[in-house]
């Protein structure tokens, strides 16, 4: 079925970043098996999975944060050797930089790349507005929300310019009023990205909400058991959770979720 106003599909014949057959390794622990995952050019894939599965392991590895011992990574057609720089990482916490504005904060990546102090500053006013943030520009991040904080570091993922962002829980530090709202702030952004995304999240309403297909993890050794696209139209308001087509969604990922979270628990399926 196709949608009037839907986003163009994300081009997953021609993948940003492949892992193949990964697996990863602590002593004795497998924390990784033989992962199989390809993220398109514009498609947002997210990976739910019950805790310690291995989630913010697979995305340090793709970061280059991280080795592997069993498998290929590829990113942008190129093996992946370490960090790079048109790779843009979100972790939960914001890691903003206290002594900068946020103006400055959101400049930073394109100080290091030597782009002049009015181009800078223009750059760094459009991406603020694009977060919801122009009035708060000559703010320090302890003047902000959490929320607030978090949606500076978006904006300075996004000055980078980035062909692959990957999101670590980005609200999980959130009470969940907050991480609502960022997740509803978060989906006006998405919309208009063009760079593959890979978004680790425990909230299943987050998957549904902002992806374009959902994989679920086991228990470790953690693999992916299930796999789904989100065929929900875009552009995506709030409301779109409460269709009947979000809310099977919902039940499958929890269907195939429920009995690998119990593992983790030592609770009988």
């Amino acid at each position: 079925m196709t949608h009037a106003a839907t986003r163009p599909r994300p081009d997953t014949t021609s993948a940003i970043a492949v892992a193949s057959s990964v697996s990863r390794h602590f002593g004795d622990v497998t924390a990784l098996h033989e992962i199989d995952l390809s993220i398109g050019r514009g498609e947002f894939v997210s990976v739910v999975g019950p805790s310690g599965c291995g989630k913010s392991t697979l995305l340090e590895v793709f970061a280059g944060l991280q080795d592997h011992d069993g498998g290929t990574v590829h990113v942008d057609g190129q093996p992946l050797t370490g960090p790079r720089s048109k790779t843009a990482v979100i972790f939960q916490e914001s890691a903003t930089l206290p002594w900068r504005t946020v103006r400055d904060n959101v400049a930073f990546a394109l100080e290091v790349r030597g782009v002049g102090k009015k181009e800078r500053r223009s750059r760094a006013d459009e991406l603020l507005n694009t977060v919801g943030l122009s009035k708060f520009g000559d703010h320090y991040p302890t003047q902000l929300s959490g929320g607030m904080r978090q949606r500076v570091a978006i904006a300075r993922c996004l000055s980078m310019e980035p062909d692959l962002i990957l999101a670590d829980e980005p609200f999980g530090a959130l009470d969940e009023q907050t991480r609502l709202v960022m997740s509803y702030e978060l989906l006006k952004i998405v919309e208009k990205l063009t760079c593959g995304v890979l978004f680790i999240t425990h909230s299943i309403q987050e998957a549904v909400l902002l992806s374009d297909r959902v994989l679920v993890m086991s228990a470790r050794p953690g693999r992916f058991i299930d796999e789904m696209d989100i065929d929900l139209p875009r552009p995506r308001s709030e409301d779109v959770l409460a269709s009947p087509a979000a809310t099977a969604l919902h039940e499958r990922i929890w269907s195939s979720l429920r009995d690998e979270a119990k593992k983790t628990m030592s609770i009988e399926p």
